[in-house]
C-alpha cells in the first residue's frame, strides 16, 4: 500500500490484505448502487407534486430560471443518473453530472440555510455532492456495465 511518493504504510494486521482486496470493489458498487436508489427515492417526489410545482416552489423561488425546464432536466437527470450509477453505465459521466447538480443545489438553495441538515442547509448535498466526486474519479468498477461492455469515458 502506497501513500505519499517516496512513504508506504503497513497494514496494522497484515491478514486483512486479502479482505480488502477482494471486498473494497463490493464495497464500492454497493456505495454507488445505494447513491443511485437516493437519486429515485428523491426524485419519486417530485414526480408526486409534478414538474410545476417543483419549477414553482424550488427552481423560481431560488432564481433558476427558465424554471420548468431546470425541473425538467434535474428530474430526468435524477432518474437516468440514479438507473446507471445502480447498474454502472455510463457511470462517470452521470456521477460528474449529478455531482453537479448537487453543486448547485448546495449553492442555490442549501447555502443560505447553513450547515445542519435538519434545516435545510447544505450537510447532505455536500456529502452526497463529494461521493458523487469520487465514483467518477473511480468510474464503475469491477461490478458495472462498465466493465462488462469494456469502456467508459
Amino acid at each position: 500500500m502506497n501513500g505519499l511518493p517516496g512513504t508506504s504504510t503497513k497494514l496494522v494486521y497484515p491478514g486483512l490484505a486479502g479482505f480488502y482486496a477482494n471486498f473494497g470493489e463490493i464495497a464500492f458498487a454497493a456505495m454507488r448502487v445505494v447513491v443511485g436508489i437516493m437519486f429515485l427515492m428523491h426524485v419519486s417526489f417530485k414526480f408526486k407534486i409534478g414538474a410545476a410545482a417543483v419549477a414553482a416552489n424550488i427552481m423560481a423561488k431560488n432564481g433558476l430560471e427558465p424554471a420548468l425546464l431546470f425541473a425538467y432536466v434535474t428530474m430526468a437527470l435524477e432518474v437516468i443518473g440514479g438507473v446507471c450509477l445502480i447498474l454502472g453505465l455510463l457511470t462517470r459521466f452521470f456521477a460528474a453530472a449529478t455531482a453537479i447538480e448537487m453543486a448547485m443545489a448546495l449553492l442555490f438553495v442549501h447555502l443560505a440555510k447553513g450547515y445542519g441538515a435538519g434545516g435545510g442547509g447544505y450537510e447532505y448535498v455536500l456529502l452526497i455532492g463529494v461521493v458523487l466526486f469520487a465514483i467518477a474519479m473511480h468510474g464503475g468498477g469491477r461490478y458495472s456495465l462498465d466493465r462488462l461492455i469494456g469502456k467508459e469515458l
